[in-house]
Protein backbone atom coordinates (compact mmCIF):
# COMPACT_ATOMS: atom_id res chain seq x y z
CA UNK A 1 0.00 0.00 0.00
CA UNK A 2 1.51 2.72 -1.04
CA UNK A 3 1.67 6.24 1.15
CA UNK A 4 -0.41 8.03 -1.71
CA UNK A 5 -3.21 6.83 -1.76
CA UNK A 6 -4.52 4.52 -5.02
CA UNK A 7 -7.38 6.79 -5.16
CA UNK A 8 -6.11 9.89 -4.98
CA UNK A 9 -3.51 9.21 -7.86
CA UNK A 10 -6.48 7.86 -10.13
CA UNK A 11 -8.27 11.42 -9.25
CA UNK A 12 -5.46 13.34 -10.69
CA UNK A 13 -5.51 11.76 -14.05
CA UNK A 14 -9.09 11.96 -14.39
CA UNK A 15 -11.98 14.72 -14.62
CA UNK A 16 -13.43 15.83 -11.14
CA UNK A 17 -16.76 14.76 -11.34
CA UNK A 18 -16.87 12.06 -14.06
CA UNK A 19 -14.67 9.04 -15.21
CA UNK A 20 -14.20 7.38 -18.96
CA UNK A 21 -15.32 4.09 -18.72
CA UNK A 22 -14.04 3.87 -22.51
CA UNK A 23 -17.27 4.29 -24.68
CA UNK A 24 -19.65 5.58 -21.76
CA UNK A 25 -18.51 8.58 -19.08
CA UNK A 26 -20.11 7.96 -15.90
CA UNK A 27 -20.27 10.82 -13.26
CA UNK A 28 -19.11 9.47 -10.38
CA UNK A 29 -21.29 8.22 -7.67
CA UNK A 30 -24.15 9.17 -9.53
CA UNK A 31 -27.54 7.23 -9.53
CA UNK A 32 -26.02 5.64 -12.73
CA UNK A 33 -23.34 4.74 -10.86
CA UNK A 34 -25.53 2.45 -7.93
CA UNK A 35 -27.37 1.28 -11.05
CA UNK A 36 -24.51 -0.38 -12.49
CA UNK A 37 -23.51 -1.83 -8.72
CA UNK A 38 -26.84 -2.97 -8.47
CA UNK A 39 -26.69 -4.70 -11.76
CA UNK A 40 -23.12 -6.48 -10.93
CA UNK A 41 -24.63 -7.64 -7.55
CA UNK A 42 -27.63 -9.09 -9.64
CA UNK A 43 -24.95 -11.04 -11.88
CA UNK A 44 -23.15 -12.17 -8.91
CA UNK A 45 -25.94 -13.63 -6.75
CA UNK A 46 -27.22 -15.42 -10.34
CA UNK A 47 -23.64 -17.24 -10.15
CA UNK A 48 -24.18 -17.84 -6.47
CA UNK A 49 -27.10 -19.57 -7.33
CA UNK A 50 -25.37 -22.36 -8.95
CA UNK A 51 -22.56 -22.68 -7.02
CA UNK A 52 -23.92 -22.85 -3.61
CA UNK A 53 -26.97 -24.88 -4.65
CA UNK A 54 -24.76 -27.68 -3.92
CA UNK A 55 -24.96 -27.80 -0.53
CA UNK A 56 -28.16 -28.09 -0.53
CA UNK A 57 -27.77 -31.41 -2.79
CA UNK A 58 -25.35 -32.67 -1.16
CA UNK A 59 -27.54 -34.95 1.55
CA UNK A 60 -29.45 -35.87 -1.90
CA UNK A 61 -26.23 -37.01 -3.79
CA UNK A 62 -25.01 -39.03 -0.68
CA UNK A 63 -28.53 -40.84 -0.92
CA UNK A 64 -28.64 -40.84 -5.15
CA UNK A 65 -24.92 -42.19 -5.61
CA UNK A 66 -24.78 -44.33 -2.39
CA UNK A 67 -21.90 -42.13 -1.23
CA UNK A 68 -20.10 -40.75 2.05
CA UNK A 69 -19.53 -37.11 2.87
CA UNK A 70 -15.60 -37.65 2.50
CA UNK A 71 -16.49 -38.71 -1.33
CA UNK A 72 -19.18 -35.93 -1.30
CA UNK A 73 -16.64 -33.73 -0.37
CA UNK A 74 -14.32 -34.26 -2.92
CA UNK A 75 -17.03 -32.25 -5.53
CA UNK A 76 -16.24 -29.44 -3.24
CA UNK A 77 -12.60 -29.53 -3.52
CA UNK A 78 -11.70 -30.14 -6.69
CA UNK A 79 -13.94 -27.69 -7.82
CA UNK A 80 -12.39 -25.27 -5.38
CA UNK A 81 -9.15 -26.12 -6.34
CA UNK A 82 -9.80 -25.24 -10.11
CA UNK A 83 -11.29 -21.87 -8.54
CA UNK A 84 -8.47 -21.10 -6.83
CA UNK A 85 -6.07 -21.40 -10.31
CA UNK A 86 -8.77 -19.22 -11.65
CA UNK A 87 -8.82 -17.05 -9.73
CA UNK A 88 -4.62 -16.69 -10.85
CA UNK A 89 -4.96 -17.29 -14.34
CA UNK A 90 -7.94 -14.65 -14.73
CA UNK A 91 -6.88 -12.05 -12.67
CA UNK A 92 -4.04 -10.58 -14.67
CA UNK A 93 -5.99 -11.19 -17.83
CA UNK A 94 -9.21 -9.34 -16.23
CA UNK A 95 -6.49 -6.19 -16.17
CA UNK A 96 -5.75 -6.46 -19.82
CA UNK A 97 -9.04 -6.96 -21.52
CA UNK A 98 -11.22 -5.47 -19.17
CA UNK A 99 -14.48 -6.25 -16.64
CA UNK A 100 -16.83 -6.20 -18.47
CA UNK A 101 -16.06 -8.73 -21.39
CA UNK A 102 -14.58 -11.00 -18.28
CA UNK A 103 -17.75 -10.66 -16.46
CA UNK A 104 -20.41 -11.86 -19.28
CA UNK A 105 -18.63 -14.42 -20.14
CA UNK A 106 -17.85 -15.64 -16.67
CA UNK A 107 -21.88 -15.30 -16.35
CA UNK A 108 -22.18 -17.39 -19.88
CA UNK A 109 -19.77 -20.56 -18.71
CA UNK A 110 -21.11 -20.71 -15.62
CA UNK A 111 -24.79 -21.46 -16.52
CA UNK A 112 -23.48 -23.90 -18.97
CA UNK A 113 -21.58 -25.61 -16.81
CA UNK A 114 -24.79 -25.49 -14.14
CA UNK A 115 -27.01 -26.97 -16.45
CA UNK A 116 -25.04 -29.55 -17.30
CA UNK A 117 -24.32 -31.27 -13.86
CA UNK A 118 -27.47 -31.83 -13.54
CA UNK A 119 -27.06 -34.54 -16.22
CA UNK A 120 -24.32 -36.23 -14.86
CA UNK A 121 -24.44 -40.10 -14.67
CA UNK A 122 -21.59 -40.54 -11.28
CA UNK A 123 -19.74 -38.67 -8.81
CA UNK A 124 -16.66 -38.48 -11.32
CA UNK A 125 -18.99 -36.54 -14.21
CA UNK A 126 -20.75 -34.55 -11.28
CA UNK A 127 -17.06 -33.79 -9.62
CA UNK A 128 -15.99 -32.84 -13.65
CA UNK A 129 -18.85 -30.16 -14.17
CA UNK A 130 -19.24 -28.70 -10.88
CA UNK A 131 -15.48 -28.31 -11.37
CA UNK A 132 -15.71 -26.20 -14.93
CA UNK A 133 -18.46 -24.38 -12.94
CA UNK A 134 -16.11 -22.60 -10.36
CA UNK A 135 -13.73 -22.42 -12.80
CA UNK A 136 -15.83 -20.21 -14.69
CA UNK A 137 -16.92 -18.50 -11.94
CA UNK A 138 -13.21 -17.65 -10.55
CA UNK A 139 -12.87 -14.53 -13.33
CA UNK A 140 -16.63 -13.62 -11.53
CA UNK A 141 -15.23 -11.13 -8.90
CA UNK A 142 -12.16 -9.96 -10.52
CA UNK A 143 -14.36 -8.54 -13.23
CA UNK A 144 -16.35 -6.46 -11.26
CA UNK A 145 -13.30 -4.87 -9.02
CA UNK A 146 -12.16 -4.24 -12.18
CA UNK A 147 -15.13 -2.40 -13.09
CA UNK A 148 -16.24 -0.55 -9.87
CA UNK A 149 -13.41 2.11 -9.27
CA UNK A 150 -14.23 3.51 -12.63
CA UNK A 151 -17.89 4.66 -10.98
CA UNK A 152 -16.78 5.95 -7.46
CA UNK A 153 -14.62 8.44 -5.89
CA UNK A 154 -12.70 7.29 -3.17
CA UNK A 155 -14.82 8.77 -0.21
CA UNK A 156 -17.73 6.40 -1.88
CA UNK A 157 -15.69 3.28 -2.88
CA UNK A 158 -15.35 1.35 0.53
CA UNK A 159 -19.21 1.66 0.57
CA UNK A 160 -19.11 0.97 -2.58
CA UNK A 161 -17.12 -2.09 -2.40
CA UNK A 162 -19.14 -3.24 0.85
CA UNK A 163 -22.57 -3.71 -1.17
CA UNK A 164 -20.70 -5.65 -3.73
CA UNK A 165 -19.28 -8.27 -1.38
CA UNK A 166 -22.72 -8.25 -0.14
CA UNK A 167 -23.74 -9.79 -3.31
CA UNK A 168 -22.28 -13.27 -2.38
CA UNK A 169 -23.74 -12.98 1.04
CA UNK A 170 -27.41 -12.61 -0.71
CA UNK A 171 -26.36 -14.88 -3.31
CA UNK A 172 -25.39 -17.36 -0.37
CA UNK A 173 -28.87 -16.74 0.77
CA UNK A 174 -30.92 -16.93 -1.69
CA UNK A 175 -29.07 -19.91 -3.45
CA UNK A 176 -30.40 -21.93 -0.53
CA UNK A 177 -33.72 -20.69 -0.37
CA UNK A 178 -34.01 -21.07 -3.98
CA UNK A 179 -32.45 -24.74 -3.76
CA UNK A 180 -34.68 -26.05 -0.92
CA UNK A 181 -37.71 -24.94 -2.56
CA UNK A 182 -36.92 -26.96 -5.80
CA UNK A 183 -36.00 -29.87 -3.59
CA UNK A 184 -39.73 -29.47 -1.80
CA UNK A 185 -41.51 -28.86 -5.50
CA UNK A 186 -39.11 -31.38 -7.39
CA UNK A 187 -39.42 -34.33 -4.72
CA UNK A 188 -36.30 -34.06 -3.46
CA UNK A 189 -33.98 -34.08 -6.98
CA UNK A 190 -30.89 -33.11 -6.97
CA UNK A 191 -30.38 -33.00 -10.60
CA UNK A 192 -33.19 -30.32 -10.27
CA UNK A 193 -31.54 -28.66 -7.57
CA UNK A 194 -28.47 -28.40 -9.61
CA UNK A 195 -30.04 -27.28 -13.19
CA UNK A 196 -32.95 -25.04 -12.76
CA UNK A 197 -31.16 -22.07 -11.33
CA UNK A 198 -28.84 -21.64 -14.78
CA UNK A 199 -32.29 -20.90 -16.45
CA UNK A 200 -32.35 -18.05 -14.20
CA UNK A 201 -28.56 -17.14 -14.38
CA UNK A 202 -29.32 -16.75 -18.45
CA UNK A 203 -32.01 -14.43 -17.75
CA UNK A 204 -30.15 -12.17 -15.51
CA UNK A 205 -26.92 -12.53 -17.94
CA UNK A 206 -29.19 -10.87 -20.69
CA UNK A 207 -30.03 -8.26 -18.39
CA UNK A 208 -26.76 -6.82 -17.95
CA UNK A 209 -25.69 -7.60 -21.55
CA UNK A 210 -27.74 -4.62 -22.19
CA UNK A 211 -27.55 -3.02 -19.21
CA UNK A 212 -23.66 -2.19 -18.44
CA UNK A 213 -22.06 0.13 -19.73
CA UNK A 214 -19.70 -0.88 -22.70
CA UNK A 215 -16.10 0.11 -23.11
CA UNK A 216 -13.22 -0.48 -25.22
CA UNK A 217 -10.67 -1.36 -22.90
CA UNK A 218 -7.93 -2.00 -25.24
CA UNK A 219 -7.88 1.72 -26.82
CA UNK A 220 -8.06 3.17 -23.15
CA UNK A 221 -5.34 1.28 -21.82
CA UNK A 222 -3.70 2.67 -25.21
CA UNK A 223 -4.52 6.57 -24.90
CA UNK A 224 -3.12 6.24 -20.89
CA UNK A 225 -0.03 4.66 -21.93
CA UNK A 226 0.49 7.55 -24.42
CA UNK A 227 -0.29 10.36 -22.21
CA UNK A 228 2.24 8.97 -19.72
CA UNK A 229 4.77 7.86 -21.87
CA UNK A 230 4.97 4.40 -19.60
CA UNK A 231 4.61 0.76 -21.03
CA UNK A 232 2.62 -0.81 -20.10
CA UNK A 233 3.39 -4.08 -17.51
CA UNK A 234 2.53 -7.21 -18.58
CA UNK A 235 0.98 -10.10 -16.28
CA UNK A 236 3.78 -11.51 -14.96
CA UNK A 237 5.46 -8.20 -14.01
CA UNK A 238 2.37 -7.26 -12.61
CA UNK A 239 2.65 -10.06 -10.13
CA UNK A 240 6.16 -9.68 -9.42
CA UNK A 241 5.32 -5.89 -8.73
CA UNK A 242 2.67 -6.69 -6.28
CA UNK A 243 4.65 -9.54 -4.67
CA UNK A 244 7.08 -7.39 -3.51
CA UNK A 245 4.60 -4.99 -1.11
CA UNK A 246 4.49 -6.89 2.34
CA UNK A 247 0.68 -5.96 3.07
CA UNK A 248 0.02 -7.83 0.04
CA UNK A 249 0.87 -11.04 1.77
CA UNK A 250 -0.74 -10.50 4.90
CA UNK A 251 -4.09 -9.94 3.16
CA UNK A 252 -3.73 -13.42 1.53
CA UNK A 253 -2.89 -15.06 4.82
CA UNK A 254 -5.94 -13.67 6.18
CA UNK A 255 -7.64 -14.87 2.82
CA UNK A 256 -6.15 -18.07 3.74
CA UNK A 257 -7.60 -18.37 7.21
CA UNK A 258 -10.55 -16.91 6.68
CA UNK A 259 -11.66 -18.90 3.57
CA UNK A 260 -11.65 -22.22 5.12
CA UNK A 261 -14.41 -21.00 8.09
CA UNK A 262 -16.70 -19.44 5.40
CA UNK A 263 -16.57 -22.41 2.95
CA UNK A 264 -16.66 -24.77 6.02
CA UNK A 265 -20.43 -23.48 6.84
CA UNK A 266 -21.31 -22.67 3.28
CA UNK A 267 -20.76 -26.43 2.24
CA UNK A 268 -21.95 -28.14 5.36
CA UNK A 269 -24.43 -26.15 7.57
CA UNK A 270 -27.27 -27.75 5.49
CA UNK A 271 -25.85 -31.70 6.40
CA UNK A 272 -24.93 -30.15 10.27
CA UNK A 273 -28.43 -29.80 10.47
CA UNK A 274 -29.78 -32.51 8.88
CA UNK A 275 -27.85 -34.53 11.06
CA UNK A 276 -28.81 -32.65 14.16
CA UNK A 277 -32.69 -32.48 13.40
CA UNK A 278 -32.77 -36.45 12.78
CA UNK A 279 -35.36 -38.01 10.19
CA UNK A 280 -37.54 -35.44 10.65
CA UNK A 281 -35.58 -33.02 9.71
CA UNK A 282 -36.45 -31.98 6.36
CA UNK A 283 -33.69 -30.71 3.47
CA UNK A 284 -36.04 -27.70 3.34
CA UNK A 285 -35.70 -27.21 7.24
CA UNK A 286 -32.01 -27.41 7.26
CA UNK A 287 -31.03 -24.96 4.04
CA UNK A 288 -34.12 -22.29 6.04
CA UNK A 289 -32.13 -22.58 9.59
CA UNK A 290 -28.69 -22.70 7.85
CA UNK A 291 -29.31 -19.12 5.82
CA UNK A 292 -28.93 -17.16 9.17
CA UNK A 293 -25.05 -17.21 8.41
CA UNK A 294 -25.40 -15.36 4.80
CA UNK A 295 -28.44 -12.99 6.09
CA UNK A 296 -26.46 -12.00 9.06
CA UNK A 297 -23.10 -11.67 6.91
CA UNK A 298 -24.76 -9.14 4.61
CA UNK A 299 -25.76 -7.30 7.41
CA UNK A 300 -21.46 -7.29 8.72
CA UNK A 301 -20.53 -6.51 5.48
CA UNK A 302 -23.15 -3.40 5.03
CA UNK A 303 -21.77 -2.60 8.38
CA UNK A 304 -18.08 -2.46 8.54
CA UNK A 305 -17.79 -1.10 4.99
CA UNK A 306 -19.45 1.76 6.06
CA UNK A 307 -17.60 2.27 9.23
CA UNK A 308 -14.08 1.36 7.44
CA UNK A 309 -13.39 4.86 6.09
CA UNK A 310 -14.35 6.89 9.29
CA UNK A 311 -11.58 5.70 11.67
CA UNK A 312 -8.06 5.42 11.94
CA UNK A 313 -5.82 2.85 10.78
CA UNK A 314 -5.23 2.01 14.50
CA UNK A 315 -8.84 1.00 15.04
CA UNK A 316 -9.62 -0.60 12.14
CA UNK A 317 -6.91 -3.18 13.08
CA UNK A 318 -8.44 -3.30 16.78
CA UNK A 319 -11.80 -3.68 15.04
CA UNK A 320 -10.98 -6.59 13.10
CA UNK A 321 -9.14 -8.61 15.64
CA UNK A 322 -11.74 -7.86 17.82
CA UNK A 323 -14.63 -9.41 15.86
CA UNK A 324 -12.19 -12.46 14.77
CA UNK A 325 -11.25 -12.95 18.53
CA UNK A 326 -15.51 -13.27 19.60
CA UNK A 327 -15.80 -15.60 16.14
CA UNK A 328 -13.76 -18.36 17.64
CA UNK A 329 -15.03 -18.27 20.81
CA UNK A 330 -19.24 -18.40 19.15
CA UNK A 331 -17.14 -21.51 16.65
CA UNK A 332 -15.92 -23.27 19.52
CA UNK A 333 -18.92 -23.11 21.40
CA UNK A 334 -21.72 -24.71 18.23
CA UNK A 335 -20.52 -28.47 19.66
CA UNK A 336 -22.50 -27.72 22.72
CA UNK A 337 -25.82 -26.45 21.04
CA UNK A 338 -26.36 -29.41 18.95
CA UNK A 339 -28.50 -30.94 21.54
CA UNK A 340 -30.61 -27.77 22.26
CA UNK A 341 -33.45 -26.42 19.88
CA UNK A 342 -32.03 -25.77 16.52
CA UNK A 343 -32.95 -22.47 16.46
CA UNK A 344 -30.18 -21.75 19.22
CA UNK A 345 -27.66 -22.74 16.69
CA UNK A 346 -29.11 -21.48 13.72
CA UNK A 347 -28.71 -17.78 16.10
CA UNK A 348 -25.03 -18.62 16.84
CA UNK A 349 -24.45 -19.38 13.25
CA UNK A 350 -25.97 -16.12 12.06
CA UNK A 351 -23.51 -14.11 14.89
CA UNK A 352 -20.55 -16.41 13.08
CA UNK A 353 -21.84 -14.80 9.50
CA UNK A 354 -22.15 -11.53 11.23
CA UNK A 355 -18.52 -11.43 12.46
CA UNK A 356 -16.68 -13.79 9.75
CA UNK A 357 -18.01 -11.79 6.49
CA UNK A 358 -17.32 -8.47 7.01
CA UNK A 359 -13.77 -9.29 7.80
CA UNK A 360 -13.46 -11.78 4.58
CA UNK A 361 -15.18 -9.01 2.24
CA UNK A 362 -12.53 -6.52 2.91
CA UNK A 363 -9.42 -9.03 1.80
CA UNK A 364 -10.38 -9.07 -2.27
CA UNK A 365 -12.95 -5.92 -2.12
CA UNK A 366 -11.14 -2.02 -0.71
CA UNK A 367 -8.02 -3.34 0.68
CA UNK A 368 -7.30 -4.95 -2.78
CA UNK A 369 -7.83 -1.51 -4.59
CA UNK A 370 -5.43 0.40 -1.38
CA UNK A 371 -2.76 -2.00 -2.27
CA UNK A 372 -1.91 -0.83 -6.06
CA UNK A 373 -5.00 1.16 -7.52
CA UNK A 374 -7.42 0.23 -9.52
CA UNK A 375 -5.25 -1.09 -12.50
CA UNK A 376 -3.81 -4.18 -10.67
CA UNK A 377 -7.02 -4.48 -8.59
CA UNK A 378 -8.03 -7.65 -10.55
CA UNK A 379 -4.33 -9.45 -10.18
CA UNK A 380 -4.16 -8.48 -6.23
CA UNK A 381 -7.99 -10.00 -5.83
CA UNK A 382 -7.15 -12.78 -7.62
CA UNK A 383 -4.27 -13.59 -5.78
CA UNK A 384 -5.80 -12.95 -2.39
CA UNK A 385 -8.85 -14.90 -2.99
CA UNK A 386 -6.54 -17.94 -4.50
CA UNK A 387 -4.78 -17.90 -1.20
CA UNK A 388 -8.15 -18.43 0.48
CA UNK A 389 -9.56 -20.87 -1.54
CA UNK A 390 -5.96 -23.22 -1.14
CA UNK A 391 -7.33 -23.40 1.91
CA UNK A 392 -10.66 -23.85 0.95
CA UNK A 393 -10.17 -27.62 -0.34
CA UNK A 394 -9.94 -28.43 2.88
CA UNK A 395 -13.17 -27.61 3.61
CA UNK A 396 -14.16 -30.37 1.24
CA UNK A 397 -13.14 -33.67 0.95
CA UNK A 398 -10.71 -33.45 4.24
CA UNK A 399 -13.13 -31.89 6.86
CA UNK A 400 -16.15 -34.46 5.59
CA UNK A 401 -13.29 -37.70 6.40
CA UNK A 402 -13.21 -35.97 9.69
CA UNK A 403 -17.43 -35.73 10.10
CA UNK A 404 -17.88 -38.86 8.59
CA UNK A 405 -15.68 -40.18 11.91
CA UNK A 406 -18.43 -39.26 14.18
CA UNK A 407 -17.47 -41.09 17.37
CA UNK A 408 -13.61 -39.74 17.04
CA UNK A 409 -14.12 -36.37 15.67
CA UNK A 410 -17.61 -35.64 13.96
CA UNK A 411 -18.71 -31.53 13.78
CA UNK A 412 -17.41 -31.63 17.51
CA UNK A 413 -13.53 -31.51 15.87
CA UNK A 414 -14.82 -29.71 12.93
CA UNK A 415 -15.41 -26.29 14.76
CA UNK A 416 -12.76 -26.91 16.99
CA UNK A 417 -10.12 -26.57 14.48
CA UNK A 418 -11.65 -23.80 12.89
CA UNK A 419 -12.01 -21.83 15.89
CA UNK A 420 -7.99 -22.22 16.17
CA UNK A 421 -7.90 -20.74 12.66
CA UNK A 422 -9.59 -17.60 13.83
CA UNK A 423 -6.86 -16.90 16.02
CA UNK A 424 -4.64 -16.70 13.80
CA UNK A 425 -6.32 -14.33 12.00
CA UNK A 426 -6.39 -12.04 15.02
CA UNK A 427 -2.76 -12.51 14.63
CA UNK A 428 -2.45 -11.57 11.35
CA UNK A 429 -4.59 -8.50 11.81
CA UNK A 430 -1.91 -6.40 13.61
CA UNK A 431 0.86 -7.25 10.91
CA UNK A 432 -2.06 -5.78 8.08
CA UNK A 433 -0.88 -1.55 8.96
CA UNK A 434 2.69 -2.41 10.63
CA UNK A 435 4.44 -0.45 8.55
CA UNK A 436 2.19 2.77 8.04
CA UNK A 437 4.96 4.44 5.10
CA UNK A 438 3.29 1.25 2.99
CA UNK A 439 -0.58 1.67 4.42
CA UNK A 440 -3.11 3.64 3.37
CA UNK A 441 -2.61 7.07 4.55
CA UNK A 442 -6.31 8.74 4.53
CA UNK A 443 -8.80 6.22 5.81
CA UNK A 444 -11.36 9.14 6.68
CA UNK A 445 -12.18 10.83 3.60
CA UNK A 446 -13.54 14.34 3.21
CA UNK A 447 -17.20 14.73 3.31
Amino acid sequence: MNTETTQDRDLKSTAPATRDSGHAVVKLDSGKSWFFLGCLMLGYIGIYLCRKNLSVAVPMIQKSFGVNKAQTGLIASTATLAYMFGKIIFGPWIDKVGGRLSFILAMLGVAIFGGLGAMAGSIGMLVALYTGNRACGAAGWGSMVKMVPDWFSPRRMALAMALLAMSYAFGGYCAIFLAGKIATWSGESWRAVMGLPSLLLLAILTLCWFVLPKSNHKEKVARETASSGTIQNTPLQKILIVSKIPQFWVICGMSFVLTITRDFFNDWTVDFFKESGGIKMSTEQAAMLSTSFDLAGAVGILLLGALLQKISLKTRTWVLATMLLLLGCLIYSLPELASRPLWMASMVIGCIGFLSYGPYSLLSGILSVEIKGKDYVATVAGFVDASGYLAGVLAGAPFGWILDHKEQYGYRAGFHILAVTSLVAVLLCFFLYSNPNRAVTNPKPKV
